[in-house]
């Protein structure tokens, strides 16, 4: 039963690598798209819909830059259908895998998310502990310390110096790293049990920046402990994980 959940998410693997690769570019092209028009015309909302290629076009004077941003706006037709077709292709995966719906239950990771997260760790048993996890999510503090020792009168004893934490690991799976920052973000705004915490800890004098790193690690915490146990999401539960 192993062998074939581990199958399921070598094949979700599969589906998640069109994904980003079809995100990036899209980004790209609406960058350009309004590098063109800025300066020329009034920006218009929804300005990379197909609806209105003609009216953004049509109000551009120079011939050269009007024929660009159209041949912008097909590419960007194409790779909106093409990022349509993985998103439906990979949520349709994703469902064959059981632990995806447990995934769901937590507030911010979403039905996308969930399938990323199942096919970027594969399986939770390479993770002995959830620091294992975010060592590889690239959530773990990094120290440096010098001076660990000295000698105090002939005697060889400990230094009291504090350590310095020098930031977050630097050798780490990145697309998973910004799969649960994202969702620290995400939680931070959207009202839910992951709020509450996030205010709570803005008036204890707490940093933005390390409020929404604790988040993300109790994610990370979360997405493991639901896989392995098969449990389902508990919101009284956040008060005693430490992250």
């Amino acid at each position: 039963m192993k062998g074939k959940s581990f199958q399921h998410c070598r094949i979700i693997f599969v589906f998640v690598g069109d994904f980003p690769r079809l995100s990036a570019p899209q980004t790209a092209y609406c960058t350009q798209i309004s590098g063109g028009v800025k300066g020329r015309i009034t920006l218009e909302f929804e300005i990379y819909r197909k609806r209105i290629l003609r009216g953004v076009s049509g109000k551009i004077a120079e011939a050269g830059v009007r024929r660009r941003t159209e041949q912008l706006y097909l590419q960007l037709d194409m790779l909106q259908h093409l990022r349509q077709q993985a998103r439906r292709e990979l949520l349709a995966e994703s469902r064959r895998h059981p632990i995806t719906a447990k995934l769901r239950q937590i507030p911010s990771l979403g039905p996308i998310r969930s399938a990323l997260a199942v096919a970027l760790i594969q399986t939770p048993n390479r993770f002995r502990t959830k620091r294992q996890l975010w060592a590889y999510s690239g959530l773990a503090l990094e120290t440096r310390t010098s001076g660990e020792y000295r000698y105090v009168k002939g005697q060889l004893q400990r230094s009291k110096k504090q350590i310095s934490i020098r930031g977050l690991n630097k050798d780490h799976n990145h697309d998973l790293k910004g799969l649960f920052k994202g969702a620290a973000t995400t939680a931070s705004v959207r009202p839910g049990p992951f709020q509450d915490f996030y205010e709570r800890s803005l008036a204890k004098g707490i940093k933005p920046t390390m409020v929404r790193l604790t988040l993300a690690r109790k994610i990370a915490a979360i997405t493991l402990t639901l896989w392995k146990k098969g449990e389902n999401f508990d919101a009284d539960k956040l008060k005693s994980q430490a992250a």
